[in-house]
């Protein structure tokens, strides 16, 4: 009787639970109530706070190789298929018409990604403080953080540092949604009053040709010269041109809708299932979000300094401010640089030509990551 009762005591959650275990939970609740009360990347951060929750269960190990995180993890995020399924769904969201117009604009997300990396050097810099050591691997999938793309975060980080990759989706989600409290200081900083007045003329009208054809050029592009970034390039294509080719309404809508609203469950629980105490809580998860708030804002300031180059050359027809859209958190950092804008003028209306280099910069982290993955994977 009292040998039963002992063990029925030990096969409870209570007799089991770490330290660990309760501070991870208390976290998972964290982005919980920061998903609801202040709506903070909310699509993300509730599944992936939830799935935190279920992994620190001790006993039940839903979050083992035959548990359901475990199985969501191998079949999704081992696979890359998840993140990649998202970007499918990101193309058919995605209107790249104000980069089609003016295509320049590409230099402003090409810029942006200098955040990538130089957060790569100081990722490996931080080799010389006690207690933290991040190989180039590590390293490699930290600095995508700069970015400011989830999906491609996760794809880079599972093929690089899974044993990182609970942090590093914490770090960029949260970073994402802080898009309107981190870029403004760094825009007001880096241009004046009179840049930041600076109107910018209507776009030009975009054809459905163009629109068609731009998916598989960018596509060939990228099959030519950077194989590497193929998969998730190719899924950003494909969901684009089923956008814009006008024939498969159904399939775009599945795939802005149904598609990524699953997808984006089961990422979220697979990535939270990595926020087990064992791979959490350790100094190199301070780094990486010290690092990630590092890659953000370099990132942000070079979109800006091309911005302001580009003002230069135009003879102040471009407004700087566009530069820092170039972070491919879609559409919040262009909505804080035409918010910005409007403080120094109330009619100028910066939204439109801020999403050309928005979009770009989605164009540009899933390059930096092919990159990234062709040099270190």
């Amino acid at each position: 009787m009292e040998h039963g009762l002992i063990q029925i005591w030990e096969s409870t959650g209570l007799a089991n639970f770490t330290w660990g275990q309760l501070l991870m939970s208390c976290i998972g609740i964290l982005l919980i109530y920061l998903a609801i009360a202040k709506e903070f990347e909310p699509l993300l951060l509730i599944p992936i706070g939830f799935g935190g929750l279920l992994a620190n269960i001790p006993v039940a190990e839903i979050s083992g190789p035959e548990g359901l995180l475990g199985m969501l993890y191998h079949s999704g995020i081992d696979t890359g298929l998840f993140p990649l399924l998202i970007f499918m769904g990101v193309g058919a969201l995605t209107d790249f018409g104000a980069l089609i117009a003016m295509p320049s604009l590409l230099a402003l997300g090409a810029a942006a990604q200098f955040g990538i990396f130089a957060t790569l050097l100081g990722a490996l810099a931080m080799n010389f403080i006690p207690g933290l050591e991040f190989s180039l691997a590590d390293a490699s999938a930290i600095a995508i953080i700069g970015g400011a793309d989830g999906p491609t975060a996760i794809f880079l980080a599972s093929k690089l540092a899974p044993d990182l990759l609970g942090a590093i989706a914490v770090a960029a989600y949260s970073y994402m949604a802080l898009v309107p409290i981190i870029q403004p200081p760094i825009m007001r900083l880096l241009t004046t009053e009179e840049e930041r007045k600076v109107p910018m003329g209507q776009l030009r009208h975009v054809s459905k040709k163009e629109r068609i054809v731009f998916p598989l050029l960018l596509l060939a592009l990228v099959a030519t010269f950077l194989p590497a970034s193929a998969p998730l390039i190719g899924m950003l294509a494909f969901g684009n041109l089923l956008r814009e080719c006008g024939v498969v309404d159904r399939l775009s809508y599945a795939a802005q809708n149904e598609l990524i609203n699953m997808v984006t469950i089961f990422l979220g629980l697979a990535v939270g299932s990595k926020l087990s105490a064992d791979k959490f809580l350790n100094p190199e998860t301070l780094g990486i979000l010290v690092l990630g708030l590092l890659a953000f804002s370099i990132g942000t300031a070079a979109g800006l300094l091309m911005g302001k180059v580009m003002y230069r050359l135009t003879g102040g027809k471009v407004n700087p401010l566009i530069g820092a859209a170039g972070v491919s958190a879609v559409p919040m950092a262009a909505r804080v640089a035409n918010k910005i804008g409007q403080e120094a003028d109330p009619h100028n209306f910066l939204l439109m030509h801020a999403m050309g280099p928005n979009v770009a910069g989605v164009i540009g982290s899933a390059v930096a990551a092919g990159v990234l993955l062709a040099i270190v994977g």
